[in-house]
């Protein structure tokens, strides 16, 4: 087997079929692999909820980079998950005008009722808070993204209706 084969081979136990045929496709767009570089990022963590060491590295190795080079573009990337997380990721806005507009006690308020952190994930792996320096929506603060859903003028209201399911449950993890 020469090296060609070897390092396909081992492309092929760590990346699916689909996620070489996905980043294949990126790209045929790009005039160097490491352009396809978040794009690939995206596509494994799409089908897998993060991106392990082990895919990291794989995707390094088919676009002809080093794994540190990946890494620096995978963390540089808010929204690039580089351990597991929920299933719904809620990105809490905690920029100027959020702030402004009383976004700690809203953070307090989701901290009480999922009983996580930032950076921290429930027990029923249903939620992580990600704090991000904005959502742009800064007219409509404070703001928060639930999965892929903007929700704006957040309030202690607002987050026992989101979450109605925690809080009547204990007022955190289940």
């Amino acid at each position: 087997m020469n090296d060609a084969q070897m390092i396909q081979t081992d492309l092929d136990s760590v990346l699916s079929a689909e996620e070489l045929r996905e980043i294949d496709a990126e790209l045929s767009h790009v005039p160097y692999k490491s352009g396809a570089a978040i794009d690939a990022l995206k596509i494994v963590q799409a089908r897998r909820g993060w991106i392990s060491d082990q895919c990291l590295q794989a995707i390094a190795k088919y676009l002809d980079m080093s794994a540190e080079e990946l890494e620096g573009i995978a963390t540089f990337y808010n929204l690039i998950y580089r351990r597991p997380v929920g299933k719904k990721v809620i990105l809490f806005c905690d920029s100027v005008s959020c702030w402004i507009c009383g976004c700690d006690s809203i953070k307090q308020k989701i901290t009480d009722v999922l009983g996580v952190d930032y950076g921290q994930t429930t027990e029923d792996n249903e939620y992580s808070l990600i704090p991000v320096p904005c959502l742009g929506a800064c007219d409509r603060a404070p703001v928060m993204m639930v999965g892929d859903d903007l929700v704006t003028h957040i309030d202690e209201a607002k987050i026992d209706e989101l979450f109605a399911d925690k809080t009547n449950n204990s007022g955190g993890n289940t």
